[in-house]
């Protein structure tokens, strides 16, 4: 019962969420200030945009998720867990025009947890045991180059920084670190498909005092990969799950490797085009003792105009 009634104050927190991001979203639903067809083709060339993170389409990207964890310390069953994520993806034009154009892909990562559990218990005698924390997580921002279209061909590359800001309200949902390491994104892109790689690592160089004493320094990597096969209508099947990675765990709860599949389709509101998607995830690798074992998620992506439309270092 007590599982029933956290799933279900979970997944009212998530509606309540959604009702606000499509508050917030109300002047992306609004006609667009021209048709945007006409910069990046018809719908289903849209999408194929928004499968490239290296593209020069502007979208804020939203996405609904709720995870279910277990492992040594929840013998009992699978706890639940809610968070909304907004990640903007701004491509920023450096120099250049159409195909002979770099950029700067800015693409930030905003976490809202929501009921989070955190193991309490020490040993076998006070397993399921547990703390629920919500409120911000650490904000993510990856800044990568990317090479014009002219020079990548039909592949996809962008290298850069990555940043890891302690922006978390709370210690139980951040490291409590700053850390920075490089981005990569890498991947291919033909008339059907686009598969993408796209790692970041981080190192700790800084804390804000809210550590331990006997926290480790951070060191770890999230590592996206994902797939998308074009169908008709703008439709697309794939999948897209991210790779946790912490060196400093113990053995046994280092890795976090899932699997999925996710459904897309992109339409048009007002002239607007929206990208949503769905997607459940298994970990065929998880934490021993407390990690996520299935996750759902669901995406709304409205493509909004860019801010910045001349490059900065000229033509």
């Amino acid at each position: 019962m007590q599982f029933v009634n956290r799933l279900s104050s979970i997944a009212a927190v998530l509606l309540l969420a959604v009702v606000a991001a499509g508050t917030a979203a109300a002047d992306a639903a609004k006609p667009a200030p021209h048709n945007m067809k006409e910069d990046h083709g018809d719908l289903a060339a849209i999408g194929e945009k928004l499968n490239d993170p290296t593209s020069n389409v502007w979208a804020m990207f939203t996405q609904f998720s709720m995870t279910l964890s277990s492992g040594d310390y929840n013998l009992d069953g699978a706890e639940p867990a809610g968070q909304v994520s907004f990640q903007p993806i701004l491509p920023v034009p450096l120099h250049g025009e159409g195909k002979d154009q770099w950029k700067l892909l800015v693409r930030p990562t905003i976490p809202i947890v929501f009921s989070q559990p955190i193991p309490t218990g020490t040993g076998p005698a006070d397993l399921d045991e547990f703390r629920y924390s919500t409120g911000l997580g650490d904000m993510l921002l990856p800044l990568a180059v990317t090479p014009a279209p002219s020079i990548t061909k039909k592949w996809i590359f962008g290298l850069g920084p990555a940043f890891s800001f302690p922006t978390a309200t709370l210690k139980d949902l951040g490291t409590g670190q700053l850390g920075i390491g490089p981005a990569l994104i890498l991947g291919y892109k033909s008339e059907k498909w686009t598969a993408v790689t796209f790692p970041q690592y981080f190192f700790g160089v800084a804390d804000t005092g809210s550590r331990g004493a006997n926290d480790p320094t951070m060191s770890q990597m999230t590592w996206l990969y994902s797939f998308w096969y074009n169908l008709p209508d703008a439709w697309f099947i794939g999948f897209n799950p991210s790779i946790s990675f912490n060196a400093k765990a113990d053995d046994g709860n280092k890795w976090n490797v899932p699997v999925s599949f996710a459904a897309a389709k992109v339409v048009a509101i007002n002239k607007r085009p929206w990208k949503f998607q769905f997607g459940i995830e298994y970990s065929v690798v998880s934490e021993d003792d407390f990690g996520k074992r299935f996750l759902f998620k669901i995406n709304a992506i409205p493509v909004i105009q860019g801010l910045i439309q001349n490059p900065i270092f000229g033509k």
